[in-house]
This record gives structure tokens, C-alpha cells and sequence, in this order.
């Protein structure tokens, strides 16, 4: 086994079993199922070592988690390629592989889909996401003639990938201008988190247009890259809890040890739902430290904003 890289954010515990199954949701209106655990691919990129990140990917499948994030500007491609290489030797069939890109032009997104192909060594990728869909401007460009919504359903058509979704931690408005467009969109990944229902909440805003059009609910940054447990409201396993409870098929997190990965897989193997007293008591705590959204930087400041889209938007 190799060494471990960081500290956990937790310790103790009995030791994973990989023969018990993870809980598993339904991926909205694609009928897939995929573990309500996923592996964050941001995260994988910054393992130094090759083979430890190989190995945390290998665990992960062996401990049940089949659902797959990466993106194709993390780490410039490095996240991919290190992915690509853990998905060898069988392991590609075991998973649901989604990743996203920035493509805002059709000619730019079959570019990074083919960069994409090429770094995980497939032919198909289950899930391909417009990334990053932070920009009021985004929705248009995606949608202008020639945009990258032609590329979408190229690839589609092609069989290069197999579902459709856009990303983004910025402002539900934007997610709305998205969702407006006549398109079958198949997912939709936002930040789900305590503080989320009290600034810019895409839990209040989107959650009801994705349940009535059946669009799989894809939750992230449940700790805010641990600003959401600074502000003292919650603590990990809590935080997980509640993202859990909420309408969504399944939770990334971004792990860079095998502890983390044992107790992120206990917690998904443990989950109970909040009930609903549960989560209005811890909504109500939460309320003063989201009201100004300081704890929520990604919806803020530029600070989680790619180099790529902001290159692409002049802003760098």
C-alpha cells in the first residue's frame, strides 16, 4: 500500500470493508445509477505522487464509489491524465466517467473533447458538462450560432459521449438563463451546503426546476473547500449529511488520502436523511454566518474562478 498524503480531516473508525455496497441514487432522467459518493477529480490533480493518486482512484472503485469527476483545465490536464491512467485494465467499465469543459464555441469544445479522449484513453465519456457557467454572458455564447451547444449534440450524435449537464458556484440567476434555452439537459452540478438556502441559495432557486424537468442533481462544495466549516455551524460528517439529504444523486468531494476516502465512504454508508426538524434547527443556525455569503467565497470573489474562463472573458 502506499503512504498516505495528508491528514484527514477525521480519525478513528473500524477499517472499510470493500465488500459492502455504497448507496446508490438514480442520475435523473439518464435512469443511471451512481454512488452517492464521487470522487472530485480537482482534488486527485494535486496528489504529487503518480502512483498514490492511481491508488486512491482504485480504492475508491473497490470501496464501492462509481462516480467520476475531473474537468479538463484541472491542473492543466494533468487530472485527466492521471484518472486515465487508473481507469486501465478494466477499470473504466466499473465506473460513470463525467468531466467537464469550457468550450463556449463549438470549435473550442470539440477541442477539449478530443484533449479529454485522448487523457482518459476512451472512446465515450458518460457525462460531458459545460464547465463553469459562471459569466451572465455564458448561456448566450453556448447558444449562439456556432456555439458550444453544437458540439454537445455533434458528440452526442457521434457517440463520444452519452449525457449532457453545465456546472457552475457563482449565482442561480445564471443557472435560470441556462435552464431557459429549449435543451434536454440531463444534469446539473451546483454547490449544495448549510449556508446555500440563505445567499444566492441555487438550492431554492434551481432544486424546483430540476426535480419538475427530471434533471439529475449533481451537489458540490458541501464544506466550500472548509470555508462552510470555518464559519463553526458544522462539521464534516454533518455537512455530508445534510448535502445527502437533499434531492441530489450523488455528492463530489475532493479527497486527497485514504483516510479521507474511508470516512467520506463510512459517512455514505451511515447516512440517515436529516428529519425535517433536524435540518429547519440546523438552517436556523446557519442563518447569521450565510447572510453575507463570506463563508461561501466561490459565490463572492474570483478566487475558485478557472484561468480559462477568465482569459476567455478578459478578465486576466
Amino acid at each position: 500500500m502506499y503512504g498516505i498524503l495528508t491528514a484527514s480531516l477525521w480519525s478513528g473508525g473500524p477499517p472499510i470493508s470493500v465488500t459492502e455496497e455504497l448507496p446508490t441514487r438514480t442520475l435523473g432522467r439518464t435512469g443511471e445509477k451512481v454512488s452517492i459518493l464521487g470522487l472530485g477529480g480537482h482534488h486527485l490533480g494535486q496528489i504529487q505522487d503518480e502512483r498514490e493518486a492511481i491508488y486512491l482512484v482504485h480504492a475508491a472503485i473497490d470501496m464501492g464509489v462509481t462516480f467520476m469527476d475531473c474537468a479538463w483545465e484541472y491542473h492543466q490536464g494533468r487530472s485527466e491524465v492521471l484518472l486515465g491512467k487508473a481507469l486501465q485494465d478494466g477499470h473504466r467499465r466499473q465506473v460513470f466517467l463525467m468531466t467537464k469543459h469550457h468550450g463556449r464555441d463549438r470549435k473550442t469544445a470539440m477541442q477539449h473533447l478530443d484533449d479529454s479522449l485522448r487523457r482518459f484513453k476512451t472512446d465515450t465519456i458518460d457525462l460531458w458538462q459545460f464547465h463553469e457557467i459562471i459569466y451572465e454572458d455564458d448561456p448566450d455564447m453556448i447558444f449562439a450560432p456556432d456555439g458550444g451547444i453544437e458540439a454537445a449534440e455533434h458528440a452526442k450524435e457521434q457517440g463520444k459521449v452519452r449525457y449532457i449537464g453545465f456546472t457552475g458556484h457563482k449565482a442561480p440567476a445564471i443557472f435560470r438563463k441556462m435552464l431557459s434555452y429549449d435543451f434536454p439537459w440531463d444534469t446539473v452540478q451546483m454547490p449544495v451546503n448549510v449556508l446555500d438556502a440563505h445567499f444566492r441559495s441555487f438550492q431554492r432557486e434551481t432544486f424546483p426546476i430540476l426535480l419538475e424537468r427530471n434533471i439529475g442533481a449533481i451537489a458540490m462544495k458541501s464544506m466550500g473547500g472548509g470555508h462552510v466549516l470555518e464559519s463553526g455551524v458544522t462539521g464534516p460528517r454533518q455537512a455530508l449529511r445534510y448535502a445527502w439529504s437533499q434531492p441530489v444523486s450523488t455528492v463530489v468531494c475532493g479527497m486527497t488520502s485514504l483516510e479521507q476516502l474511508e470516512e467520506n465512504v463510512r459517512a455514505a454508508r451511515e447516512f440517515k436523511p436529516l428529519s425535517r426538524q433536524e435540518e429547519a434547527e440546523l438552517l436556523e443556525k446557519a442563518r447569521p454566518a450565510a447572510r453575507d455569503g463570506a463563508f461561501e467565497p466561490f459565490k463572492t470573489t474570483m478566487q475558485f474562478d478557472g484561468v480559462f474562463g477568465k482569459q476567455l472573458h478578459g478578465l486576466t
